[in-house]
């Protein structure tokens, strides 16, 4: 199940984007092979880049996250746009590191000292580019930092998976909640308290899901807001306002690959047809595997040729 459902509270004091991502969180994990340190890893990152490529407006807008640090994942990327379209990757899907003391996985050393970049393409001449260094490593109180720091906004950002003992992910999915002009602040002391006292949130939707059989996603989702905000003040309750789809969705093709390889030059062309006569190239991505012979190759060499003139 891959959604994501909108909301605002009575007072209008906060809106809400809460999705539930196990089928992308499981489609990544399939196509990179990752352990299940680097499939929580990743799996947040691509929840996270999704909620906020939907907060965007314009049907044409991208937008890229890139985690970067000195531990073993490297970097963590994910890309998405306003229709919900997601895709990514991490450097080193065999990343795994010891556990907590707690249990739990630890994305943070995973990442280790480093920081988070965010590239919001708006069809605008230049892109909006924030960067901030990380504070834990674990996805969630990053983002929260990143949108406080680098956007001003007071943002509230939580991300989670369970991953089964075959090493599927069983349930995933995150929240962001982000304050709203005016707002009340009984509003703000009463999220404050929700998200100190709140479960993890992949533990909720494992709950939910579980007891769902039967129901629409639809009415899984209205049935996840509820019980996230089910601690809130009547005040400052949830009203749910759209259903939105969220997918994983790679937009690699040969047209796109002939690009790179034009753009690496006709010397460099003509020194592989000479050398290898052939090439293979892989999206880092979707892994899906592009092969150019001889001939295509040289198709792109002139068209490198021309490129340069």
């Amino acid at each position: 199940m891959n959604k994501v459902i909108t909301g605002i509270d009575r007072s209008r004091s906060y809106r809400v984007y809460l999705a539930i991502t196990t089928k992308m969180a499981e489609d990544a994990r399939q196509i990179h092979g990752t352990t299940p340190t680097a499939t929580a890893a990743l799996g947040r990152v691509l929840t996270a880049a999704g909620l906020m490529g939907l907060m965007m407006k314009g049907a044409g807008d991208k937008l890229t996250v890139q985690f970067k640090g000195d531990g073993g994942a490297g970097e963590i990327l994910a890309t998405s746009n306003a229709i919900g379209d997601v895709k990514g990757y991490i450097s080193n899907p065999d990343i795994d590191p010891p556990l907590k003391p707690n249990g739990k996985m630890d994305v943070g050393a995973a990442l280790g000292i480093g920081t988070i970049v965010v590239i919001k393409d708006l069809g605008l001449k230049e892109p909006y580019v924030g960067k901030i260094d990380l504070v834990s490593g674990e996805i969630a109180d990053d983002l929260t930092a990143y949108f406080f720091i680098s956007e001003q906004q007071s943002s509230a950002v939580a991300l989670g998976e369970i991953i089964d003992t075959d090493g599927s992910v069983r349930a995933a999915g995150g929240m962001i909640i982000q304050m709203l002009p005016d707002a009340k602040e009984e509003a703000v002391d009463a999220l404050e308290e929700l998200m100190h006292d709140m479960p993890p949130i992949s533990q909720l939707i494992d709950e939910v899901v579980s007891g769902a059989a039967g129901k629409t996603e639809d009415a899984v989702m209205k049935a996840l807001l509820e019980k996230v905000f089910e601690p809130m003040p009547e005040d400052f309750k949830v009203e749910a306002l759209e259903l939105k789809d969220v997918r994983w969705r790679c937009d690699c093709s040969v047209e796109r690959l002939e690009k790179v390889v034009i753009s690496i030059g006709k010397k460099e062309i003509a020194r592989i047809i000479e050398e290898d006569g052939q090439a293979e190239l892989v999206c880092q991505f979707c892994r899906t595997r592009y092969h150019f012979d001889r001939e295509h190759l040289e198709r792109l060499l002139i068209e490198a040729a021309k490129t340069r003139k």
